[in-house]
Parts: C-alpha cells; sequence; structure tokens
C-alpha cells in the first residue's frame, strides 16, 4: 500500500515538471504488439496472489486510479492467474481511455485501445477454454472494443473477422451487441462495394436474423424481448439496403417456407420482409401468404394470394381473394380497400371484359377513396370498348349511336385528372384520342329526334347523362 501511495503522490508532482516533458500518470507496459504467444508461461508467486485481492477489492468499490499499479503488475508479471486481470482490468482501461478522451490526449487514448485490445489475445491464451466465456467469446469482445476505440477505421475489415469468428463458435449464444455490430459492419462493407460483398452480406444477414429469431423465441431467454427489437432493426436495414433483389431473397427463403410453413408467426413476419423490400410479386411471397391463409386468414394473407392467382392468370381466384381482403379490413384501417376494388374492376374489365361489374368495383373503389383518378380512367375505357346500341334494334342509327359512347368516357377522363392531377397526363392523352370519335355535326343532324337538345343519356347499361359536343 505504501508503494501505491507513492506513485500518487509522484503523479501529483508530475504537473510541476517542465512544459516540454511529457510523461503519463499511468506506468508504462509492454508494446500491444508483442504476441501473447510469444511470452513464457508466467510463475504465479503469492505476492501476485495478493495483488490480484488488493485490484479486485479497489475495482469493486471503483477505486480505479488506486487499483491500476497492482493490476499492472498482475497483468505484467502473472496474466495467468485469474481471468479477474481482464475482466476487472476492461472497467480500469476503460476508465482510463474515458479520461484521456475528455483531456483530448490522443496519444494515450491510441495507447489504451491497443491495451484493450492486447489484453483480449492475453485472454484467450490463458483462459479461452474457459466454459462459460471461451475464446468465441472474447473474439467477440475484443471486436466490440476495436469498434469502439479505433472510429477513425471505416470498414474494420479486421473487427468483422473476429466477430463473425466469434458467432461461428457461439451461434444462438452470441451476444445481441455482438450480432448486431456484426451485421453493422457487414451493411458497411456492402456499401463500400456493392458488387464484391452483396452475397456475403445476404449470408451475414441470413446467419444474424437466424440467431437472434432463436433467441427471441426462446422463452427462458432474459434477452429475447431485446433480441425480438433488434430483429426488427436488422430487417429494417436489410430491407432499405438496395441488396435484397427478389430473385436473391426467393433463393434464401425458398427452403424456409418449406420448413416453417406451419409457424404463422415466421411466415407472418416473412411477408412482412418481403413487403419491405417490395417483392411481394414473388414466388416465395405467395407461397408464405398461402400458409398464412390456411392457418390464420387475414386481409395481408388473402392479397398475396389474390396477387398469387393474378400471376398465375386465374381471375376468378383472384376475384375470390380480393373479396376475401376487403371483407378481412378492420373498420379502423381500410387504407388498402380502394386498391383491392381498383385491382377487381381492372380483372373484370381488361381480363373478363365484363364492363358493367367493372364500373361496380371501381365506383366502390371511389367511395373509399373520391380522388383516385385511376377509376374514372377504367370506367371511360370501359364505356369506349363498348356498344350499346344493337343494329336490330336501332338499324342504321346503332353506328351513329355507339359513337355517342365517347362522349360519356371524355366525361370519365376529365374528371380523373380533376380529382387526381397525378393523372392529367394520361387522361389528357385519352381526351385527345378519343375525341376524334364524336359524332360529326353532319352524322347528328340525320338524327334530329334524338338530339333535340344539349343533353343526352347514353344508353345500355351505361346509361349515363352527357351532353353533346
Amino acid at each position: 500500500m505504501k508503494k501505491t501511495l507513492f506513485v500518487i503522490a509522484l503523479c501529483a508532482t508530475l504537473p510541476l515538471m517542465a512544459a516540454n516533458t511529457t510523461m503519463s500518470c499511468i506506468p508504462s507496459h509492454k508494446s500491444a504488439g508483442v504476441s501473447a504467444d510469444d511470452e513464457p508461461e508466467p510463475t504465479i508467486s503469492d505476492e501476485c496472489r495478493k495483488n490480484v485481492s488488493l485490484f479486485h477489492e479497489n475495482v469493486r468499490a471503483k477505486q480505479f486510479e488506486i487499483a491500476y499499479e497492482p493490476w499492472m503488475t498482475v497483468y505484467t508479471e502473472c496474466p495467468n492467474v485469474n481471468k479477474s486481470v481482464y475482466t476487472d482490468g476492461a472497467k480500469i482501461v476503460d476508465y482510463f481511455y474515458a479520461k484521456a478522451k475528455a483531456e483530448n490526449n490522443k496519444e494515450e487514448m491510441t495507447r489504451l485501445a491497443n491495451l484493450a485490445l492486447e489484453m483480449c489475445d492475453k485472454r484467450i491464451k490463458y483462459f479461452g477454454d474457459d466454459p462459460k466465456y471461451p475464446a468465441a467469446y472474447i473474439l467477440g469482445e475484443k471486436g466490440l472494443e476495436y469498434i469502439e476505440h479505433f472510429p477513425e477505421d471505416e470498414l474494420k475489415t479486421n473487427a468483422y473477422g473476429w466477430l463473425k469468428e466469434s458467432i461461428s463458435g457461439l451461434q444462438s449464444g452470441s451476444k445481441i451487441t455482438v450480432l448486431v455490430e456484426f451485421f453493422k459492419l457487414s451493411y458497411g462493407l456492402y456499401r463500400s462495394n456493392p458488387n464484391q460483398y452483396a452475397e456475403q452480406f445476404i449470408a451475414d444477414y441470413t446467419m444474424v436474423n437466424s440467431y437472434l429469431t432463436t433467441i427471441a423465441e426462446n422463452p427462458k431467454s432474459k434477452n429475447a424481448s431485446a433480441a425480438e427489437q433488434n430483429k426488427g432493426f436488422v430487417d429494417e436495414m436489410f430491407a432499405t439496403s438496395g441488396a435484397a433483389d427478389c430473385e436473391k431473397m426467393d433463393q434464401l427463403y425458398a427452403s424456409y417456407v418449406e420448413t416453417n410453413g406451419q409457424n404463422l408467426e415466421k411466415m407472418l413476419n416473412l411477408m412482412s420482409l418481403y413487403k419491405r423490400v417490395n417483392c411481394t410479386e414473388s414466388e416465395v411471397y405467395f407461397a408464405a401468404a398461402e400458409k398464412v391463409h390456411q392457418m390464420q386468414p387475414t386481409e395481408e394473407s388473402a392479397a398475396g394470394c389474390a396477387k398469387m392467382c393474378y400471376k398465375k392468370e386465374d381471375w376468378k381466384g383472384a376475384l375470390k381473394y380480393y373479396q376475401e381482403a376487403v371483407s378481412l379490413i378492420e373498420e379502423a384501417d381500410d387504407e388498402d380497400k380502394d386498391d383491392y376494388y381498383y385491382m377487381m374492376a381492372l380483372i373484370q374489365m381488361d381480363k373478363l371484359k365484363n364492363y358493367p361489374e367493372a364500373r361496380n368495383y371501381a365506383r366502390m373503389s371511389l367511395e373509399a377513396n373520391p380522388n383516385m383518378g385511376r377509376c374514372y380512367i377504367l370506367i371511360g375505357m370501359c364505356y369506349a370498348g363498348t356498344k350499346p346500341y344493337s343494329q336490330a334494334e336501332y338499324g342504321a342509327k346503332a353506328a351513329i349511336l355507339n359513337k355517342t359512347v365517347y362522349w360519356a368516357a371524355v366525361d370519365q377522363f376529365i374528371k380523373a385528372k380533376e380529382v387526381d392531377p397525378s393523372c392529367a397526363a394520361d387522361a389528357n392523352q385519352l381526351i385527345a384520342s378519343y375525341s376524334k370519335y364524336f359524332p360529326t355535326k353532319e352524322e347528328r343532324f340525320d338524327l334530329p329526334n334524338d338530339f333535340s337538345g344539349t343533353v343526352f343519356i347514353v344508353g345500355g347499361w351505361i346509361n349515363e347523362r352527357t351532353y353533346i359536343r
């Protein structure tokens, strides 16, 4: 203890030294560049054990200034005595690093950062076979130390390697921090060179996601909640990375659906991920949606099955599932209803040529969202594609009367751009195209009884009021 007090007193006198003399109050130690494997097996003495007790008690009391000297003596002379040399040592180094950082002492910060890494190497050498904290665990700690203390190294490829080796060894027993930081490093590598690291990034995501899922689903794990939260963060980063194109996603998850197809939560999470990466037209998404719909029909699973049927040109099946999606929407959340009705209208018009039903669904979509300009365009296309006047009933007049549908169609195109400016370009093009087919003045002159006023009602199933032009 007298020796300790002497060192403290010596440190107190340092500010009185000449200004051009640079010294540290922390005793020097071996360079971090020296490999722990080069050191001979140390001898553990009674003095060593005494110092262990001394620094351990001071660390517990947060007396890091006092703990440093006995700790450094043990670390230098008998680093194999007890793993507290490293667990307590990490706290001591963290304390002095924070102090050096507050003083903006770059040289001291670098020295301490290297010391932290060196400690991990020595701990692996002497305690790497510890059953609870083996070498793989220590490598994870080394990677975290590097990330914290060397921020200027943007890619941190060495830390990436240490963390990957740690995860490979511990798998779902890895620390959540190690899993997340490893994935962030992988993302950084991918961003630096997408062509080189895309495949590696996807593989890393698959591994990290799998282990986080395992931890989150373990009811006995005290980290289950944290794993679930961090899994969401990892999923979101992956979804927005740009690496997840639909073909690669399907390669990753095709077998996942086969293996976990009866797990509702896993299938819902997979669908959610596919939705975030905009891959809802993929076969795996459809397969997951079908599995979910069998177990617990939801709006999203019904819509997924509808898209699957649409892609397979099963129009009746698509209509059935879109109708189910509408029925499964909660009253407080009907933001997708207009889209579902629009898709039903589109199928009826474009695939089944059932124009009256197409208009019915388009009008339902407009009830849900009056600003759906594309619905007015669809109705106008239905009008333009039909001939409500038969020659059998109207004779020679039928050909001219059927041209009146273009007045009604153009009315719908005008409404489309009025309610939705984003439709203006398409609407104007359609107006220009179909206006050319209006009945001419001469044709109207031949039908005086049908054109006695400016208002005209287009007949047949259309039954739409328009005006003569």
